[in-house]
């Protein structure tokens, strides 16, 4: 236990020693909730804000029902356009040409064909062609609604089945995009924080031949790598401690109510936050020590090891594009814990049972690779980096 503590401090001292690499490290702590808030008002600002759409129109005199029907879904013509948004909209060159016969054939009853000129290539077009489209549609429905009308035709005859939708979401199930993202930033700050020190306890300390002396000493390898993984993981918690504080102070700056979400990070879900988190801090550690160990330089080991930071963000993406989930998903790490991260900001129960099951999986694989660490040091052929 003396020799362990010993160990903990020299490696505790390596971490803390230099400021400016700790500084580096817990960025993603810093960055998260600055990227959080800035990509929720994006997100907010889509969903429900319609801002206007500057059209090019050609024989808007012709149709002035139509005229006031896109004025009132904020599709503007190009003369009303922003000096300051000229240029933008110039460019998209969005085009609508009304025929000079729109009256005639509307009185007649007859079909009638609006051109709509545009890049449908370019991505900045795609939301106001969505617009136009709906606009159009909308507008297309009440006249035929009406023309059915003037018939003598039950216009309730179009509709024979309704279905009617009864969405039993909770308020906070709005907030899923954003607390997915949330989830992905606390797991990248659990791998991005202590990625430093993981790296520089043991490539670093191997080229500067201080890993060497450690192993000269009776002391077994599994303290050395238990110390290194302590150290690393402190930081990592540390990282998602911070980003767990920073994230629930600055979402008070969104306005969540606009899509009709309300957030709070009260302290028992902070807990179930950190009780998840705590074994990904220390499996991830231990991924990086257990790679770091497998190259033969520190520049190698730091693009090997950076490799892995896309893990903790592919998993989420690759788990919301799934329909049919396997069992096994909800008990692997990562993704186990993605999955009951979402629960939490949602508000629904949380699964206890697949929390400890995950949890479990994660703390045995990271056993399995600390002794996979301590058993590989004992090679002269890892220590000196000749494989």
């Amino acid at each position: 236990m003396i020799q362990f503590k010993a160990l903990l401090l020299k490696e505790y001292r390596e971490a803390f020693r230099d400021k400016r690499a700790l500084m580096v490290a817990l960025m993603m702590a810093f960055m998260a909730p600055i990227m959080i808030v800035v990509m929720s008002k994006i997100i907010i600002e889509k969903a429900v804000d319609e801002p206007a759409v500057y059209i090019k129109f050609t024989g808007a005199e012709y149709a002035p029902k139509l005229m006031a029907h896109f004025e009132k879904e904020n599709l503007l013509d190009f003369a009303n356009v922003p000096t300051d948004e000229q240029a933008i909209w110039d460019e998209r060159s969005i085009v609508i040409k009304i025929p000079d016969d729109y009256a005639q054939k509307m009185a007649d009853g007859k079909s009638i064909k609006v051109h709509l000129q545009a890049d449908f290539n370019d991505k900045a077009v795609g939301p106001p062609v969505r617009r136009i489209n709906n606009a159009v549609r909308s507008f297309s429905l009440s006249i035929g609604y009406k023309r059915l009308l003037l018939r003598g035709v039950d216009i309730r005859l179009l509709n024979p089945v309704k279905l009617v939708e009864q969405d039993t979401a909770k308020p906070d199930a709005t907030f899923i995009l954003i607390s997915m993202m949330m989830g992905i930033y606390m797991m990248m700050a659990a791998f991005m924080s202590g990625l430093s020190v993981a790296i520089d306890s043991s490539a670093g300390e191997r080229e500067r031949n201080v890993l060497e002396m450690l192993l000269c000493q009776p002391v077994s390898t599994l303290k050395i790598v238990l110390a290194k993984l302590f150290s690393a993981s402190t930081i990592s918690v540390i990282g998602v401690l911070m980003v767990l504080v920073l994230t629930t102070i600055s979402v008070g700056f969104v306005d969540l109510t606009k899509i009709g979400a309300t957030f709070s990070l009260d302290f028992s879900k902070a807990m179930t936050l950190l009780l998840l988190l705590l074994p990904i801090c220390f499996f991830a550690s231990a991924c990086q020590l257990f790679l770091a160990f497998q190259t033969k330089s520190f520049k190698e080991a730091q693009s090997t090891v950076n490799m892995i930071i896309a893990i903790p963000a592919f998993v989420p993406f690759a788990l919301m594009m799934m329909d049919d989930r396997p069992q096994w998903l909800d008990w692997a790490p990562i993704a186990g814990q993605t999955l009951i991260i979402e629960d939490v900001f949602k508000g629904v129960e949380i699964n206890w049972l697949a929390m400890l099951a995950t949890s479990g999986v994660t703390i045995a694989v990271t056993v399995a690779l600390v002794l996979a660490i301590a058993k590989k040091l004992k090679s002269e052929k890892v220590v000196m980096a000749l494989s």
